[in-house]
């Protein structure tokens, strides 16, 4: 089994797997020029993946969602833990989302880009290999749901560790926007698709509804909408023009939810509840802001801290693109707002306290 194992891995690092070349055109059939097939790619075979997954054994399972389910895997012979996503039959992740996420995954790398390593598209399967996140995705930490891959209990994040992950995810995001000779809208910014590793590094996953301009002069992609309830852009809602600022407002939100501690779409909740952006601008116009923020961060944020990230929250959640500031720009106020934290003292200001100087009252102004 050992030889047949490396006999594999040598046949698939052999194997040139280019996609349909109909799925890197654009939306009106003209070559977007933003994904181009790659030379070659990592390719495993269904059986390659079966044995990974122990036949897609249930107890391997380790997240699940609309695109299907995750599982925890072993490749080269047991030597790496992997995370295998296969999607299934009914998601609305199709096969043009399918390549679109290992175009982009193989060609732009960067240490806050989830890893990937391969895929399989055998059988009308369609199957990504990634590497196994320890920690899980930011949703699962800010609601205390399921268990990571590593198996570990589920605690409450302190401020700090928000911070720290909340200023990882934009490093990523400022890279797409602008770190190369193109410019790329991640267009599904959301807490579910941000995983963090044995450190606690934050990286950005599933590429899958990714756009892309020919160069940086290109200021939109007039596109039919698409991403999640929540945090769409409405201004791109209204008009179909994605920007890197949909990706902005979508990160607003996140950083709403991570000082909330509440999803931003709870279905469970009454109706006037059910939106965390309406259900924090209805709380403040009517000035009850008790259990705005997480509890579980009493006496965690300073005073200078607080007001930072809340007035950037407030940016990010502008209607008008042009008012929301860029990426980089989220980055530094970030960093400010954690230098505050630091220079604050180890004891942040009550959350009564807060609440009673109404440091969130300028949201969504």
């Amino acid at each position: 089994m050992m030889k047949i194992g490396r006999i594999c891995r040598f046949l698939h690092l052999a194997v040139t797997c280019t996609p349909p070349s109909h799925f890197f055109e654009s939306e009106n059939g003209v070559d977007s020029g933003v994904i181009q097939p790659e030379e070659s790619c990592r390719c495993f075979s269904l059986d390659e993946i079966l044995m990974f997954t122990n036949n897609f054994d249930e107890a391997l399972v380790i997240g699940k969602g609309g695109f299907g389910k995750a599982y925890k895997g072993f490749i080269d012979d047991g030597d790496m833990i992997v995370a295998i996503k296969r999607l299934n039959a009914e998601s609305k992740q199709g096969a043009r989302e399918f390549w679109t996420e290992v175009k982009m995954l193989s060609k732009l790398q960067h240490h806050n880009l989830v890893g990937f390593i391969g895929h399989c598209n055998e059988r009308q399967e369609m199957i990504l290999v990634y590497e196994c996140i320890a920690q899980g995705t930011l949703a699962s930490h800010l609601y205390r749901i399921g268990r990571p891959a590593n198996g570990t209990s589920i605690s409450p994040l302190t401020w700090e560790q928000r911070l720290d992950i909340c200023i990882d995810a934009p490093r990523r995001l400022n890279f797409l926007h602008s770190g190369t000779d193109q410019t790329f809208i991640h267009r599904d910014v959301k807490t579910t698709n941000i995983l963090l590793d044995e450190n606690w590094v934050a990286k950005i996953s599933d590429f899958g509804l990714s756009k892309g301009t020919k160069s940086h002069l290109t200021t939109h992609i007039s596109t039919n909408v698409k991403g999640t309830f929540g945090y769409l852009d409405p201004d791109y809602f209204i008009t179909q023009r994605l920007t890197t600022k949909s990706d902005v407002y979508a990160f607003g939100v996140v950083l709403l939810e991570v000082l909330c501690g509440r999803p931003t779409l709870d279905t469970s909740l009454e109706e006037g509840q059910m939106s965390l952006v309406n259900w924090v601008q209805h709380c403040i116009e009517k000035k009850q802001l008790d259990g705005v923020i997480d509890p579980s961060l009493d006496e965690q944020i300073s005073r200078r801290c607080l007001k930072s990230f809340v007035e950037l929250v407030n940016n990010c959640l502008q209607k008008s693109p042009r008012s929301r500031p860029t990426m980089a720009e989220v980055l530094d106020s970030l960093g400010l707002a954690l230098v505050s934290q630091q220079k604050g003292g180890s004891k942040g200001i009550s959350l009564k306290v807060a609440m009673s100087i109404a440091l969130l009252c300028n949201i969504l102004e």
